[in-house]
């Protein structure tokens, strides 16, 4: 008698022993079809794998989150499957899943897209075949003679502690695999293959290039349609096109990974940091700045030379080791180690906009998403033991308020000690408590990532959403108690004896850079009118009119707005239609009736025009929606003339 807990606790009872489709299917016929594996003591595994003893177990379904990353597991399986069918000397490395989807690295000819179609009918045969996933564990050597071979998987079976190795066999299909995957090959009911490039072998530059084919996959063809919809928004919103088109920022050879802002792209900057300094003052902070390029011994006192060597560009001056500093920390532990503090002066709240370079590889640079040189919006609060809560909480509103000035909501993740790391245990546990106390008192859900804290500090990431949903790790919020230990950081108690102070590490932005990018996408280029790079636009009508014009602009920017003239000899439509594709949020015509009247015509983004509205009304409604950081276009609230 096997008794199954289920996880409603309810209790089934057995007299042989059941499979976890056995045990759906004494559910329901409908339940036992829409199971993809079942969790077991807490362990994913196969639905057909033998219940032996009591367990608590917990039937997947085709609506869990889990079962959409086995349906893509199995995916890969397919797809190599189909290629080794297809090309009968590829060698076959590893097919993880991905967030978007999955891929597998393959030794192999070069292919491209237009190989697809004839990958994906090979699939199809496959997938229309219902092939059973059977999972087998061998003894290590066994496994090592399977795939004599197969360099890749001789490699990957070597490095595995001695005991039993399990395979996945589909068909004619075998692969090394831990599973779990979907019961038959039947259940994949959409899927297309997305890309290719080249990857080398364990990402080591030494190693042979493999084939990286990327791909997708759902149980439902409606799913797959809405997420290639979801890609074409996307590419529509790419801020590489968006950026050019715009003018807003270029990439060169000359400094690959570094990005060059234009005149337009400065304008939104200024105008997202003018914001960020107005909030950072309002909240109590001071701003600093520290050298780019510091002595190797400042960073063996921080522990970078050791730990983060590899990632620094490094050079040598007057026969002494130097660094461009990959982060702002050490400059800032100089900073406050310059003078003496008192417990008096704190809580420290001291903000920098600094610039930081990071040795990425060439392949992994991707426009202002991943780059090499960027500005962080650090910040360090030092402060007593007793203010950790108050301090976390008030970063922790700071981040809402900015974020929600632009229109982005965000969820919480906290990272706790990773494998490499410096500090003590008791220092670790005393961090990671004190972030975990804020949160909860701050009172919004969150997630715990165990290993993935920074290797001085446990830290609370702070993810965005933007208008397509797509989350983006922006802010960060460290916890370090080991950074002054190492700086030898004091101040002076009420006791009048010296202690040392607890640090935070933020960002908000994070890499400026990439936070510029997000907004681009975010906001499709339609930038609301206090970020938008040129505010407005005045076109007159005729050349007769310039002059006027030219005096309407220059009222304007008097006021302190962004504004252009376009006095070409080209038709108004032209230049209104021009307008629009620059995404320039108000359009300023003026015409005899304009100049006469004293008046403008005004027309937004949306296509609506408003007419006869007096200079002093449209410069008041429009700073007061600047000053305000409203994000639509509505300046008059009413129904257009």
């Amino acid at each position: 008698m096997v008794e199954i807990t289920l996880s409603d606790n309810s209790v089934k009872r057995f007299a042989e022993h059941p499979t976890g489709l056995d045990v759906a299917g004494s559910i329901s016929e409908g339940l036992a079809r829409d199971c993809v594996a079942m969790e077991m003591n807490s362990e994913l595994v196969d639905l057909n794998t033998r219940i032996t003893q009591d367990a608590r177990i917990r039937l997947i379904t085709v609506k869990d989150p889990e079962a959409l990353e086995i349906l893509r597991h199995s995916a890969a399986h397919v797809m190599a499957h189909a290629i080794q069918n297809l090309y009968p000397n590829v060698k076959l490395t590893i097919g993880p899943v991905v967030e978007e989807g999955f891929y597998y690295d393959i030794d192999m000819e070069p292919i491209s897209k237009d190989d697809f179609e004839k990958i994906e009918d090979e699939m199809k045969k496959i997938i229309n075949s219902r092939l059973p996933l059977h999972r087998q564990l061998v003894p290590k050597d066994q496994a090592l003679k399977h795939y004599e071979k197969e360099p890749y998987k001789l490699e990957m079976i070597s490095d595995l502690e001695d005991g039993t190795i399990s395979f996945y066999t589909q068909g004619d299909f075998t692969d090394l695999c831990r599973g779990p995957h979907i019961p038959h090959t039947g259940f994949i009911k959409a899927f297309k293959l997305m890309k290719v490039s080249g990857a080398y072998w364990r990402a080591d530059p030494k190693n042979p290039q493999l084939q990286r084919i990327y791909g997708t996959a759902f149980f439902d063809k409606k799913d797959l349609k809405n997420y290639l919809t979801f890609l074409e928004e996307a590419q529509k919103r790419n801020h590489r096109k968006i950026g050019t088109a715009l003018d807003l920022f270029s990439f060169h050879d000359e400094a690959p990974g570094m990005a060059f802002f234009h005149a337009k792209g400065m304008e939104i900057w200024n105008a997202l940091l003018d914001y960020w300094r107005k909030e950072h003052r309002a909240a109590g902070y001071v701003e600093t700045k520290t050298p780019i390029l510091l002595h190797r011994k400042l960073w063996e006192t921080s522990g970078h030379w050791e730990n983060y060597r590899e990632n620094m560009y490094t050079a040598v001056i007057d026969e002494e080791d130097y660094a461009i500093k990959p982060m702002n920390c050490p400059g800032g532990m100089l900073l406050f180690g310059s003078k003496h503090h008192s417990y008096k002066d704190l809580p420290m709240r001291v903000a920098e906009i600094g610039l930081v370079h990071r040795h990425e590889l060439s392949g992994v640079l991707s426009g202002l998403f991943r780059v090499r040189a960027f500005h962080q919006d650090d910040a360090h609060i030092f402060m007593m033991p007793e203010q950790i809560q108050d301090e976390i909480l008030g970063v922790l509103r700071l981040v809402e308020r900015i974020y929600s000035t632009l229109g982005l909501d965000f969820h919480l993740e906290l990272s706790t000690r990773p494998e490499k790391s410096i500090g003590t245990d008791a220092q670790w546990e005393t961090a990671t408590r004190g972030l975990k106390s804020a949160m909860d008192i701050y009172g919004a859900d969150y997630k715990i990532n165990e290993g993935d804290g920074a290797f001085y500090g446990p830290k609370i990431d702070i993810h965005i959403k933007d208008a397509l949903g797509r989350t983006w790790q922006c802010g960060t919020i460290q916890l370090d108690m080991n950074m002054p230990e190492r700086f030898d950081l004091s101040y002076v108690g009420r006791d009048n004896e010296k202690h040392r102070p607890v640090m935070i590490h933020r960002v908000i932005f994070g890499s400026i850079e990439r936070f510029f990018g997000i907004l681009v996408e975010h906001f499709a280029g339609k930038f609301p009118l206090w970020l938008a790079p040129v505010q407005m636009i005045v076109l007159p009508i005729n050349d007769e009119l310039i002059p006027y014009a030219e005096d309407v602009k220059q009222q304007l920017i008097r006021a302190g707005l962004r504004v252009e003239l376009d006095g070409r000899t080209e038709s108004l439509n032209k230049k209104i239609r021009e307008a629009q594709l620059q995404q320039i949020p108000l359009t300023l015509t003026i015409g005899a009736k304009e100049r006469e009247s004293g008046t403008l015509s005004v027309r937004t983004l949306d296509g609506k025009v408003r007419y006869g509205i007096s200079h002093e009304r449209f410069l008041t409604r429009v700073r007061e929606h600047v000053d305000a950081r409203n994000l639509d276009f509505d300046l008059f609230g009413e129904a257009p003339s």
